[in-house]
């Protein structure tokens, strides 16, 4: 079945939201929207503190784990972890999988360290992506530098080190609302067995059954469910009619 899956992009002040990555504004509070989204039926939350990596600071696990204490959706949290050390503070705090994007990329070791140690079904590689000319590019550092890296071959890479899932952002898509790059999609679904959670772009219902199509397995989205332009009840409705297998 497909997922349905809201996000807390999280700062110290609160739940932010913004556009290609660039002008975070605040939009909520993470326990609040974490629990109005448990309670009308999400299957999992992403949580990802946005924060972390560029200004060189822990985790929010305190944020994690007071969403822990009153949600009870599989949780993946992400953002901040350049070793072994940060996957283990987030699973402690009440994640159920970790994404790993930038140390990943520096250290590809990292992957296969914590497949071994965690298990790969909690091991995530999120990877923030731009378009080329030839492909996608990944780029790291809340996606403030890029790569170099084929996104194609990276995940390719990825899964063959344990990564148990991608979390792949379309940085060009991000907060417009124009829908989910589904070519991307489509060339990673092809790519590699991994299941796959599609973010970046969701505007209406209609995008979702198109990535879902495209071949992802998890359907990720923020702003619009933050301002309830959406609902998750209305959203599965819609995609149950549009042919597509979602969870009750």
């Amino acid at each position: 079945m497909v997922r349905v899956i809201p996000c807390l992009d999280v700062l110290p002040e609160g739940v932010v939201k913004g556009r290609n990555f660039q002008n975070l504004r605040r939009v909520g509070d993470a326990v609040e929207l974490a629990s109005r989204y448990d309670a009308e039926g999400a299957d999992e939350l992403v949580f990802l503190d946005v924060g972390a990596t560029v200004e060189g600071r822990s985790p929010l696990t305190a944020v994690l784990e007071a969403v822990s204490r009153r949600v009870f959706l599989p949780v993946t949290a992400g953002g901040g972890v350049r070793s072994l050390r940060e996957i283990e503070a987030y699973l402690a705090a009440g994640a159920d999988k970790v994404a790993v994007n930038t140390a990943a990329v520096k250290r590809p070791s990292l992957l296969a360290e914590a497949a071994s140690r965690f298990g790969s079904q909690c091991v995530v590689l999120a990877m923030d992506v731009r378009r080329r000319e030839t492909g996608w590019e990944v780029c790291v550092e809340a996606g403030r530098r890029p790569t170099g890296l084929d996104a194609e071959a990276w995940a390719r890479e990825a899964e063959a080190r344990g990564a148990g899932e991608l979390l792949v952002t379309s940085m060009d898509r991000d907060g417009t609302g124009l829908g989910f790059d589904t070519d991307l999609y489509g060339r990673l679904a092809r790519a590699v067995r991994l299941p796959l959670v599609a973010s970046g772009g969701a505007g209406e219902a209609s995008h979702f059954a198109q990535a879902a199509r495209a071949g992802a397995t998890g359907l990720l989205a923020a702003g619009l469910f933050h301002g309830s332009a959406l609902t998750i009840p209305d959203l599965k409705k819609r995609l149950r009619a549009d042919g597509i297998e979602v969870r009750p």
